[in-house]
């Protein structure tokens, strides 16, 4: 089977939602449809027609397109058993260790609480894609609205632990603060500096920094290090718990 066809849309201020489209079967699913107009005129630009949707999580601007693409599509809606009371009509509802047909592949769901309570992730391993919402970004993580940092830290370690191929496909173009960040807490890494410049140039350009490569989020990215030494000593915390580490690197880019 070939890998899906993916679409960044992008939606709202700042989001990202996706079109997932296999070519053999015309199966076409969206992942967290912030808006419903750009995923219409996204699918209509390319002959594709709409088979289902899938939310990561609760807040709005990952869902308030759902009511309005179930209606004109027919669709069923794919989503997190735990979030089953803050998302409304869900058709299928999943949790941690679940596979799901999502445009007719494989997908793997993993739980990954930390930004909400009930957040879920979905890894596509025949099309090396991992659909994280807004636990993970591109050099960042999401706000820790709901959980704790030991459920962030833990659900960071599993994708973390996925293939080192995988790319990353999150919900926001939060790259280039989530880099300007990442250089003010780790700025001794030469990899993140020379990462941090193409960020730059790709923005100057107009270009998205989506999807990036999770070997790439390995080196550069400070949210997936704190259980690294010199991650723990660059911030003050040499010989800290990771939780720990992880916790003040949230916090100081709440503040950031």
């Amino acid at each position: 089977m070939a890998a899906l066809e993916i679409v960044l849309v992008p939606a709202l201020s700042d989001n990202y939602v996706y079109l997932l489209h296999d070519a053999g079967t015309g199966a076409t699913a969206v992942v967290d449809p912030g808006e419903a107009p750009p995923v219409e005129a996204a699918l209509a630009a390319r002959g594709w027609t709409l088979t289902q949707i899938v939310n990561t999580h609760h807040h709005h601007d990952h869902t308030d397109g759902n009511d309005a693409l179930k209606a004109k599509y027919g669709v069923p809606l794919v989503g997190p058993r735990a979030e089953s009371a803050r998302i409304a009509g869900m058709d299928v509802m999943v949790g941690d260790g679940d596979t799901v047909q999502v445009a007719g592949h494989s997908a793997i769901v993993y739980e990954t609480p930390g930004h909400t309570t009930g957040h879920v992730s979905f890894h596509i391993p025949d099309s090396q894609a991992l659909f994280c919402g807004d636990t993970l970004f591109a050099l960042g993580c999401g706000r820790m609205f709901e959980g704790t940092p030991t459920q962030f830290w833990k659900s960071l370690s599993t994708l973390r632990a996925l293939p080192s191929n995988t790319k990353i496909y999150c919900g926001h173009e939060y790259t280039q603060s989530n880099a300007r960040f990442a250089v003010s807490v780790d700025g001794g890494n030469a990899k993140l500096k020379a990462r941090a410049a193409e960020i730059d140039r790709l923005r100057a350009a107009k270009q998205p920094t989506v999807p990036s490569i999770l070997a790439d989020e390995f080196d550069t990215n400070p949210f997936l290090r704190a259980d690294d030494p010199a991650m723990a000593a660059a911030v003050g915390m040499a010989g800290a718990d990771p939780i720990a580490v992880f916790a003040e690197i949230r916090k100081r880019k709440d503040a950031f």
